[in-house]
């Protein structure tokens, strides 16, 4: 019988088999910015080598906050302060389209994909997204 893993565990593993194949973080950039003519402005000038770093941070950031995490927390909040509309002004909306398109990118990349493992994503984003959207 298999051993019945916790969600965010399920979530970091897949996090580690999509980031282990060279073009997660490429592929997913792509279809994150080619989802809207709204994403394709806000990321017209970003670099994008450095953006990936973030990207990989703020979902290790968020599997850390699911828990109540202290210093995963005070990060979350960090990250939200500087999405806000004071400062890149990413409106709430945008994060849908963050989410679909990191999940339709781990689904191709993760050989080990179950629905399971979706709601996992799903759950500890929609977390993130919400405090992200409060923030706003």
């Amino acid at each position: 019988m298999a051993e019945e893993k916790y969600p965010k565990d399920l979530f970091l593993e897949s996090i580690d088999r999509c980031m282990a194949k060279d073009d997660f973080i490429t592929e997913f950039f792509h279809r994150f910015i080619s989802s809207s003519e709204e994403v394709r402005k806000k990321f017209k000038y970003t670099d994008l080598s450095h953006l990936s770093w973030m990207l990989v941070r703020s979902v290790r950031i968020a599997s850390g906050a699911i828990d109540g995490n202290p210093a995963a927390l005070n990060e979350l909040r960090q990250r939200a302060e500087s999405h806000d509309r004071h400062h890149l002004n990413i409106e709430p909306k945008l994060y849908d389209l963050w989410l679909e398109a990191f999940v339709e990118t781990a689904r191709e990349h993760d050989p080990l994909w179950t629905e399971e493992i979706e709601s996992a994503w799903r759950g500890i984003l929609a977390h993130f997204i919400n405090v992200m959207a409060r923030h706003y």
